[in-house]
């Protein structure tokens, strides 16, 4: 989306480059944020998934978390939700604090493919390389490479993984699940093709069912608030105070996510809000300003993409009203009489 499109051409690029910003100015402009959203109506449910076709429309939260563990929350923040495709780079950085910087980058890669994320013909142009860990082949490929001698083991280092991010037990969406196992056609058909090339050892089905789960996994804002904030305070959960992987595994999770969270809207989203960020088709939406705060959203109207509209509003007013875009920056001689 545009700055027009996302409202934001009436607000200055605030910069900040120094620490956490107060709790009453984080809580007021979380609210702004969230009123300055809720005007938007644009955007459809995903409904290729029948169990999100179903879904209430006008569900809406935004959730802040700092890394000082402070926790600033709006509208349906407890509103449950599968975690759908934000599962994807949380399983990226547990397979990277596994196996290291190299082994990822060389058997997942880090390039956006500039399709669509179930794009088939993505793998077929590159060679059966599946390119990034935030398309389906990439998913796939990275959720097929977790620790475990079968599906179960796979399963469990995914599921345990992800609840230390969110600093609670996450559990499955059955009925999720099972409409999701139910249509999940294209991915078992990406999954087979790059068994065809070498990508993936295990069997291919399996790793279908176990990335079937993990998207299946029930979150809220807050949850998605605190697993971004995990990230954007070097892999120690703010909340909880447990380390769950590495600042360096951070720093490569967060350099994906930039290239490729929004799938072929990425350049758009970096360009307008200049942060990571990770969308999932049922709504979510994370966002992560290092060494600051980690934003979660909810609302489930769609662009085109498959990205939450409400949510890039509430986050490019608040990546811009709190100083939050990594490239912005101001000249340290501002003020200073030249002759």
């Amino acid at each position: 989306m545009r700055a027009s499109e996302l409202g934001i051409n009436d607000i200055g690029t605030a910069v900040d480059t120094g620490p956490v910003p107060p709790d009453d100015r984080i809580d007021a402009l979380t609210e702004a944020a969230y009123r300055r959203a809720l005007e938007h109506a644009e955007g459809s449910v995903a409904d290729y998934i029948p169990i999100l076709a179903a879904v209430d429309p006008e569900g809406f939260g935004i959730c802040v978390a700092d890394v000082n563990g402070g926790v600033h929350e709006v509208g349906d923040t407890r509103l449950t939700f599968s975690i759908q495709s934000i599962s994807k780079a949380f399983v990226y950085a547990l397979l990277c604090d596994t196996v290291g910087h190299e082994a990822v980058f060389d058997m997942v890669g880090v390039n956006n493919t500039g399709l669509a994320f179930n794009s088939v013909v993505a793998i077929e142009l590159n060679d059966g390389h599946p390119m990034n860990p935030m398309v389906n082949a990439g998913a796939v490929a990275t959720t097929a490479l977790m620790p475990g001698g079968s599906a179960a083991e796979k399963w469990d280092a995914v599921r345990t993984g992800l609840s230390r991010f969110a600093g609670r037990e996450l559990r499955v969406d059955e009925e999720v699940y099972r409409s999701e196992a139910a249509t999940n056609h294209r991915n078992r058909a990406i999954a087979q093709l790059l068994e065809s090339y070498g990508r993936i050892q295990t069997d291919p089905l399996d790793a279908v069912d176990v990335y079937t789960k993990q998207c299946a996994l029930l979150v809220d804002a807050h949850d998605l608030a605190v697993m971004a904030a995990t990230l954007a305070d070097g892999g120690v959960n703010p909340v909880t105070g447990e380390k769950v992987v590495s600042a360096e595994v951070c720093r490569d999770t967060l350099a994906v996510m930039a290239a490729s969270g929004l799938y072929e809207r990425s350049g758009e989203w970096l360009f307008e809000i200049g942060l990571p960020g990770k969308s999932g088709v049922a709504g979510g939406l994370i966002t992560v300003a290092p060494g600051k705060v980690g934003i979660g959203a909810y609302a489930p109207r769609l662009d085109s993409a498959g990205n939450s509209v409400r949510g890039q509003v509430a986050t490019a007013y608040l990546s811009r009203a709190l100083g939050l875009n990594i490239f912005a920056s101001d000249s340290h001689f501002s003020g200073r009489t030249y002759e």
